[in-house]
């Protein structure tokens, strides 16, 4: 009986100790939701602030519906049916179901959103006519709004269609395309150096040309020198930009395979007046054969501005000898670029080395013309 005391003292400094716990983890969970909902504001803010850069830039972002959640570790910040109108010649709409941007406590200046289609772009006014879906669709942003460091886009198999009216076509269909950017030097408020990395793996693009319907798996590295700063505006405004200050676009390394076809490359472009490129890469190839056959390498050659004229004026010498040019130098194409271009080794295989060159636009592998590239203002 002497013992109950104790035990009941016991019994209440235990009792204290847990109160004191209990209050302690309440104090602990309060504090910690006062500082969620406080960071919560604070991302709020900043992606404000994010849409009112790109609003700067022509790019204006609405949600239909929008939601916060994502307590404790964690903010996330749900959009359901999304429209982003983008200002330019035309004006385009493009509208896709839900994004979700999400953003962990301990790295706030981190935004990786998701993006679910399917997704369509429409001039402004008008039904849509490209629809895009995807089975991952994803980005990341790091630095803030005022300084921005780096971004990256991704998507798994994606799949892009012109629609016209019951109609679609076919424009793109990948395994995974990557776009990736950076501050490669300077700062987001003086010169900066932005070095973007493109990445295709398994990629058919019959819309572009018929040659690439055949999958592509290409790796292209560049670097934009001549921009004053990184301020919200058009790309058309920066590439303006970068002409008047005869910057260039350096091309650093570039590998692109198809089939039996690998070529790899390095060189430099400059945007005239036109808002066109102009310059030359130097381009090592292995397995041309297969390339020239799709582009229709020798009808091309046959019909261009130079063979015309080069026929005219066989033809006066004795008719009927153009044609017979012509015919020539489509069957001997390839045996017309083993004279122009240097031999190499490329991965173990027997290459050559030509100039891939733009002149206002204008693209010639060697003598061989392979299209246009639209201007970039």
């Amino acid at each position: 009986m002497a013992r109950k005391p104790h035990s009941l003292q016991s019994r209440r400094r235990s009792g204290r100790r847990y109160a004191v716990l209990v209050f302690v983890v309440l104090a602990a969970i309060a504090g910690w939701s006062w500082f969620w909902q406080s960071a919560a504001g604070k991302i709020g803010a900043t992606l404000d602030a994010w849409r009112a850069r790109e609003a700067q830039s022509g790019r204006v972002y609405q949600c239909g519906s929008q939601t916060v959640g994502g307590y404790p570790f964690r903010f996330e910040l749900e959009c359901d049916d999304v429209l982003a109108q983008l200002a330019g010649f035309p004006s385009l709409e493009i509208k896709t179901s839900r994004v979700l941007v999400v953003a962990q406590v301990y790295e706030p200046t981190l935004l990786i959103s998701e993006f679910h289609g399917p997704m369509t772009v429409a001039e402004a006014g008008h039904a849509p006519t490209i629809v895009a879906n995807w089975r991952l669709g994803q980005s990341s942003v790091r630095g803030t709004p005022w300084a921005p460091e780096r971004a990256s886009l991704v998507f798994d198999q994606p799949i892009v269609d012109r629609v016209d009216g019951d109609k679609r076509e076919n424009l793109l269909r990948a395994v995974r395309i990557e776009l990736h950017g950076r501050m490669a030097e300077g700062s987001a408020l003086a010169h900066p150096v932005i070095e973007t990395v493109l990445r295709l793996t398994q990629a058919s693009l019959p819309g572009l040309h018929p040659a690439a319907a055949k999958p592509i798996d290409a790796d292209i590295i560049t670097l934009m020198r001549g921009l004053n700063d990184f301020s919200p505006k058009p790309w058309a405004a920066r590439f303006r930009e970068i002409q008047a200050a005869n910057g260039r676009i350096d091309v650093t390394q570039a590998r692109v395979q198809q089939g039996e076809t690998l070529a790899v490359g390095q060189g430099s472009l400059s945007i005239n007046p036109n808002g066109t490129l102009q310059g030359e890469l130097r381009v090592t190839v292995a397995g041309i054969e297969p390339f020239l056959d799709a582009i229709g390498a020798a009808r091309m050659v046959q019909k261009s501005r130079g063979m015309d004229q080069l026929a005219n004026v066989l033809d006066r010498l004795s008719p009927g000898l153009g044609d017979s040019a012509r015919e020539k130098v489509g069957a001997n194409i390839g045996l017309g670029l083993n004279l122009i271009g240097e031999p190499a080794t490329l991965e173990g295989r027997r290459a050559l080395t030509l100039p891939l060159r733009f002149d206002d636009g204008k693209v010639f592998l060697g003598p061989i013309p392979l299209g246009n590239v639209p201007a970039l203002f």
